[in-house]
Formats: C-alpha cells, structure tokens, sequence
C-alpha cells in the first residue's frame, strides 16, 4: 500500500497542500491498513497508516445519526493497536468499499482534471458515459456518482447507497467512484489496478473538457459500443495482463 500511496501522492500536483486523500489495503478477512488523519501520500511510511478492524467501522454505516464526536470515538477505537495513530475520517467508506467482492485495493484522491469537472455542471455526465476504449478496460463501463455531501459518516453512507444501486443495475462492482465537488475513489484488486484508474480518470478528465471546449457536449460512446468493448475477451486478456 505504501507503493501505491506514493505514486498516487505524486500524481496529487505535488503539492503537499494537506494529505492529498488516502489510501487502504486489506490486510486479512477482519482487518485492513488505511492512511491516518494528516499523513502525507507522497511520504507515508507504516507510522503514518493505522490497522483497522472492519467490526468496529462497517455497522456504523447503519447508523442514524452520530455527532462528530462519537465518530471520532469509533475511528479510535476500530483500532488494532492503540499506538496506531487516528485513521482517517474516511476510514468508513474504506472498510466498506474492501467488503466488496475483487476489492483489495482502495485509493481516494482529488486529481486537478477530475475536480474541475466535478466542480461543474457536467460531473454525472462525465461519469455515466465514455470516451473511448481505454477509458472502458480502466474505469469501467460508468463511474459511480454521488452528490456533494459532508465528509464522514454521512459521506460513506451515501456512497454505500451510491454504490449498490450501481451494482444492482449493472451486475458489476464499480472501478470508480466520483464526489460531486471532493475527488475520486479507485478500487481494484491490485495496486496496479487503483493507480491505473486513477490515472485513465485524470485523461478523461483532460479529454472531457478539450472536447466540450470544441463542440460543448462532447460526441460519447453508444452504450453498444461500450458494452462491445467491456465484453472483448481481447480487452479481459489484455486486463489480466495489466493487473487490473
């Protein structure tokens, strides 16, 4: 995870504004690392990560309400050892989206490109259609979006929620997951998978905004053809290859 952490640390502008987002990894059936409150991407080291364990975060999704302070108890407390510095206030939407069937890997970052779309008009749009071939192999045949909400507990309910209607319509777990006016979530089951969705969101970002420039709604993929390309046994072959 520290790997990954780094390269995606570095993909953050390089600059070391505030942490540039976290990452986890699942450690074992009960437990998973995630990167702690204030640590740095692009330098974390094992002293900047905190164990968890998935028993103490993932019931709180069901909860009705917390103050922020019972939030903070519980992050405290979902620790292995309390040496281990606070995790995350995401850590809550880790410990979800690791339950998922493939997911090993989570990165959540708030890459320039990805934001200036989500900070507009146009981000389910950019992440309920696709571009291009290699935007379908990375990210998947849509991205999950969810609405701008307060970061926390409220944050990784509307996600859990976001992501299971996504799921219960296509069949499938999602590769990314867009914040409306935050950033980005990978999820793979390699590292090589999450950094690699990370970076194929930042292109399309990039090619978004070039082509609504030219022509304001850029000319998408038919669903067909999104769907050809999702189903090649080419592209699977060339998926495995890849580690994603």
């Amino acid at each position: 995870m520290l790997e990954l952490s780094h390269q995606l640390g570095r993909e953050e502008r390089k600059l070391a504004i505030l942490g540039e987002g976290n990452t986890s990894a699942r450690l074992s059936d009960d437990t998973f690392v995630v990167k702690a409150s204030g640590s740095n991407l692009a330098t974390l080291s094992a002293a900047g990560t905190a164990e968890c364990r998935f028993d103490k975060l993932v019931p709180l999704l069901s909860a009705e309400s917390m103050t922020d302070a019972a939030v903070d108890e519980a992050l405290f407390a979902a620790r292995v050892s309390t040496d281990a510095k606070k995790p995350s206030v995401e850590a809550i939407f880790h410990a979800y989206l690791l339950t998922l069937p493939g997911v090993n890997y989570v990165g959540h970052t708030h890459p320039i490109t990805v934001n200036q779309i989500l900070c507009s008009t146009h981000g389910r749009s950019f992440a309920t259609h696709r571009l291009f071939p290699d935007e379908i192999v990375c990210c998947g045949v849509e991205s999950v979006f969810v609405p701008y909400t307060d970061p926390g507990l409220k944050l990784s309910q509307a996600i859990k929620t976001a992501v299971e209607e996504y799921i219960a319509r296509l069949s499938r777990p999602p590769r990314i997951i867009l914040l409306e006016n935050h950033g980005l979530i990978a999820l793979g089951a390699t590292p090589e998978a999450v950094l690699a969705g990370t970076l194929m969101a930042a292109k399309a970002a990039e090619i978004y905004m070039g082509a609504a420039a030219i022509s304001a709604v850029p000319r998408f993929l038919k669903p067909e053809q999104v769907e050809r390309i999702a189903g090649r046994p080419d592209e699977h072959y060339r998926q495995k290859a890849l580690g994603l």
